[in-house]
């Protein structure tokens, strides 16, 4: 009977420390997901160079034909990016001003028509997402330029429009501040009206175009 009483009195003891033993081990801490790290960072002000090709159409309806103009372009690039901390999305507006040599010509009413586009510029906003160093963009905006309408002997028309472009493109982190991209961007500059006088025949000549550049930028 001691004995039965001794091995009571003893579960009863273990059983009273198990809840403050248990209470002293340090606590299992609730799993959090890693928050996203970029080790890069694409926010800040940057200026590049641009260089590329184009290729299009231009119609002249006075004359009921269509010619391809094409050539290349080479210009200077501004623009401002910014990315949220612990976020891939990147913000940006870019601006650029390219000379070009983007001209074609067709036979129209035993005359030459001739379509010539001799400088462009983009205002247009990006959105991208970055993989650290690559970001893949969408881009869209704002388009001028100029319209040339040449159709010997007449004075032709030359005029600066107003349109739009949209296109995409992937930039990278090179070095240090430098990055390089590849973009492709399709621009319509709408139409210029070319009269009878200066053109031979009334007539509107419009001026849609691809193109296809590549760019290094420095930022600060």
């Amino acid at each position: 009977m001691k004995r039965c009483f001794a091995t009571a009195l003893g579960l009863l003891a273990l059983a009273a420390a198990a809840p403050a033993t248990a209470a002293d081990l340090p606590r299992s801490m609730p799993y959090k997901a890693p928050a996203y790290v970029n080790a890069y960072n694409w926010t800040g002000f940057y200026l590049g160079i641009n260089g590329g090709g184009a290729w299009g159409n231009s119609d002249w309806n006075g004359f009921a034909v269509g010619n391809s103009p094409s050539g290349g372009m080479v210009g200077g690039t501004a623009g401002y990016n910014w990315q949220g901390i612990g976020s891939p999305w990147v913000f940006g507006l870019e601006g650029d001003i390219d000379w070009t040599a983007i001209s074609d010509s067709v036979a129209c009413a035993g005359l030459i028509c001739q379509t010539k586009n001799n400088w462009l510029g983009t205002v247009r906003g990006r959105v991208g997402y970055a993989w650290d160093r690559f970001m893949p963009y969408f881009t869209g905006g704002v388009a001028f330029g100029d319209i040339e309408a040449k159709l010997a002997p007449f004075a032709g028309k030359s005029e600066t429009n107003v349109g739009w472009t949209i296109g995409g493109g992937v930039e990278a982190a090179i070095v240090s501040n430098w990055t390089a991209k590849l973009e492709y961007l399709y621009v319509d500059l709408g139409n210029t009206t070319c009269s009878a006088v200066a053109c031979g025949a009334a007539t509107n000549i419009d001026l849609r175009a691809s193109i296809l550049r590549a760019g290094v930028n420095f930022r600060f």
